[in-house]
């Protein structure tokens, strides 16, 4: 039952808000789901067990649709509106459609961002549940993150503190592990943005925190001359934000025929820090695992939730799209393919632009799940191109420069270089991609004409224009029927890389062919991380490239589609249980910080009980 739609368009909390929505349970059963394969989280949403694989393991697979983009502006450039306006797109026309897209973090909703259940008429849900807390998985990743994390530094403890005997008389599951506390690799996590935890010193007994600095002397001097106490072992360390964990990636990489067998021995594998004697330290190691997986256990299975127009939608896993893969689970696309089977459509989406999120779903996802993609719909935006063009700077919270919202052929032209090497880089993977223009309210039929004439001569299948923030599946109609006829295409589907290579040669071909860098330059530390992977036989997995959203390169100020660079590794850190390498390329963060406005400051409960103010 769609909403009705007005003009203006309204916020979009005041559309979803006014929304008539279905009962879970009859989403449930227009896609085949049983009673018994429902863990009902009140009457809007509903946890889905993945016993339904076993049940319909016989029947095919439907049609696989990533939907990635060009590299946005800081705004984004309505990836997530689009893949929600094109899955109502498809039950628009008569086509049989799931949607499967990751949990928004808390950090980016009440930071900058704002929420991800869509926007205007292409929305998930209830979009309050969606954007807060959901079914409790990111508070699970977080609690399994912080056993590990208190697990270690207590290990650390009681190894300085007792001699071998009675060690092994107390935890004689454990033998000695002689950690190397500069070693441990595990920081904590939480799920806001907050910058002040991004490096700290913890263990410290009381008094110790208000001891001053000597002239001459580093903080990590000092705290390795502190004695240690019943509070801890000092240490530096930090906080990441949740969704920047292993424990996220992992839940996205998990094989749903093999379920808790495949979380337990992920988790297992998570190398957490090294011994004395440079052994790699485990979870497994520190006994951990079991007690991890047993927290993980409901996340695993996928939440159920529906669009504005009644189209069903897995929501699973949140992996950061910088340090990690930026995809939603496996869990969920393998149960939506076989709920919608051959003559039916899933349309999944991957974090950031197309060389972060859909690089990554083709070389990591695809690579673990089997699963082989019929089309890639790549969004952009008039307001992008101009931005890669030389536009003025985009800041969130300031409005936008009048050459983004008046006609401007020139500067249009000039950042069309992007999306033609987006373009390129999709069909490198023997892929059809079909060029979704996601039209804003300032765009003219001129520049929409230039963008499309570009992406055409690429060698994208087709470029339609999107109008689903305003119109909803009917706006996006002509987009759906793009990706019907493009999934019909023959499929040449293949990796960029064979996992057997070299590490150096996995990242400089991503570096050459996706991002056109001229070569890899490496640190000595990344050097060494290169080495000691090798030695480790680390060297068999993929890599995931950590850098900037904003750039085919690693400095956001690079925009367009820059030549004549090179790509820097400061180092190379091993995400064993996820099972991938990633390579830091430039600065990067894990722990964003909060903005002078947050977004936070407009949400709030109204007399009536119900939220407002999200976005």
């Amino acid at each position: 039952m769609p909403v009705e739609k007005v003009s203006p368009v309204p916020s979009d909390i005041e559309i979803a808000q006014a929304a008539k929505l279905y009962p879970i349970v009859e989403i449930a059963n227009k896609v085949g789901l049983t009673e018994e394969e429902l863990d009902l989280y009140g009457k809007w949403k509903a946890k889905v067990h993945l016993e339904v694989l076993h049940r319909l393991k016989d029947r095919p697979d439907g049609k696989y649709v990533d939907v990635t983009a060009i590299t946005p502006t800081p705004l984004g450039e309505g990836k997530t509106l689009t893949t929600i306006g094109l899955s109502q797109a498809l039950g628009y026309i008569g086509q049989k459609v799931f949607t499967c897209i990751r949990q928004p973090s808390m950090g980016p909703t009440f930071g900058i961002k704002g929420g991800a259940a869509g926007g205007g008429y292409s929305q998930v849900v209830p979009m309050e549940d969606f954007n807060l807390h959901l079914t409790g998985d990111i508070h699970a990743v977080g609690v399994a993150h912080n056993l590990l994390a208190a697990a270690i530094d207590a290990r650390l403890l009681h190894e300085r503190e007792l001699g071998d005997e009675e060690l092994a008389r107390l935890c004689p599951e454990v033998p000695r592990l002689d950690i190397d506390p500069n070693s441990i690799l595990w920081p904590r996590v939480v799920d806001v943005s907050d910058r002040a935890l991004r490096n700290m010193v913890i263990g410290l007994k009381a008094g110790q925190a208000d001891a001053p600095l000597p002239d001459g002397t580093t903080l990590r001097q000092i705290i390795e001359q502190l004695p240690h106490s019943t509070d801890g072992v000092p240490r530096m360390t930090g906080y990441d934000i949740t969704v920047a964990s292993e424990i996220m990636a992992i839940l996205a990489l998990v094989d749903g025929y093999r379920g808790l067998a495949d979380l337990r021995e992920r988790l297992g594998r998570i190398v957490w820090g090294f011994s004395r004697q440079g052994r790699p330290l485990t979870a497994e190691d520190l006994k951990a695992a079991g007690a991890m997986t047993v927290l993980m256990k409901d996340a695993l299975m996928p939440t159920l939730m529906q669009t504005l127009e009644g189209t069903p939608v897995f929501v699973h896993a949140g992996p950061f799209a910088n340090i990690a893969h930026g995809n939603s689970s496996i869990i969920a696309d393998q149960i939506a393919l076989k709920l919608v089977g051959s003559d039916g459509y899933v349309v999944t989406e991957s974090g950031f632009g197309a060389d972060c999120g859909m690089e990554k779903f083709f070389n990591i996802k695809c690579r673990y799940s089997g699963l082989i993609p019929n089309c890639v719909v790549l969004v952009c935006s008039v307001r992008a191109m101009k931005m890669h063009g030389g536009g003025p700077k985009v800041t969130p919270g300031r409005p936008l420069d009048p050459a983004y919202t008046h006609k401007n052929l020139e500067l249009l032209r000039q950042g069309l270089p992007n999306l033609v090497q987006h373009i390129e880089n999709v069909r490198k993977f023997g892929v059809p991609v079909v060029a979704a223009i996601n039209r804003f309210t300032t765009d003219t039929e001129a520049e929409l004409e230039v963008i499309r004439e570009a992406a055409l001569a690429a060698g994208a299948f087709d470029c339609v224009v999107s109008e689903v923030w305003a119109k909803g599946g009917e706006g996006g109609a002509a987009l759906a029927e793009a990706v019907v006829k493009a999934c019909k295409k023959p499929n040449g589907f293949r990796f960029l890389y064979p996992l057997g290579i070299p590490i150096k040669e996995k990242i400089e071909r991503i570096a050459r062919e996706i991002y056109r860098a001229d070569g890899v330059d490496y640190t000595s530390e990344a050097e060494r991380k290169i080495e000691l992977y090798a030695k480790l036989g680390y060297d068999k997995l993929p890599v995931c490239m950590a850098k900037t959203h904003l750039s085919f390169s690693h400095d956001p100020n690079l925009k367009g589609a820059p030549r004549g660079w090179r790509l820097p590794i400061r180092d190379i850190r091993a995400s064993v249980g996820a099972g991938f390498l990633y390579p830091l390329c430039g600065a990067m963060r894990t722990m964003p910080g909060l903005p002078t406005r947050p977004a936070f400051i407009g949400v709030d409960i109204d007399q009536n009980g119900r939220v407002v103010g999200l976005f």
